[in-house]
């Protein structure tokens, strides 16, 4: 049975957060966590709060034994961006994308 936990339109490019998330996927939950402690990115920060989430739906849930959940799936899908205009030269306008972010963790 997995117990998940879900930090919907996080502002943060997924693009920054899935690499940290390749190093916690697969470890126990205790394990996980001491390796986002020690990462300085501020993706790691709310990879931390959504595992410590998802580690208080376990024990919410009455979990067997907290000790052994492992990390199954994290999944860092894109959210809806965010579109702003930037003037630029002759006149003219580009478009920045502003993008957020959907993290899930289900351990199991």
């Amino acid at each position: 049975m997995a117990y998940e936990a879900l930090h919907r339109f996080a502002r943060i490019s997924p693009r920054k957060v899935r690499p940290i998330a390749d190093l916690i996927r697969g470890k126990f939950a205790d394990e996980a966590l001491d390796i986002l402690r020690y990462q300085p990115q501020r993706g790691a920060r709310m990879l931390e709060k959504v595992l410590r989430s998802a580690l208080a739906n376990a024990e919410d849930r009455r979990a067997p034994n907290l000790q052994t959940l492992m990390v199954v799936d994290v999944r860092v899908d894109p959210g809806p961006m965010f579109r702003r205009m930037r003037p630029r030269a002759r006149g003219m306008a580009t478009i920045i994308k502003k993008r957020m972010s959907h993290i899930r963790v289900a351990l199991d």
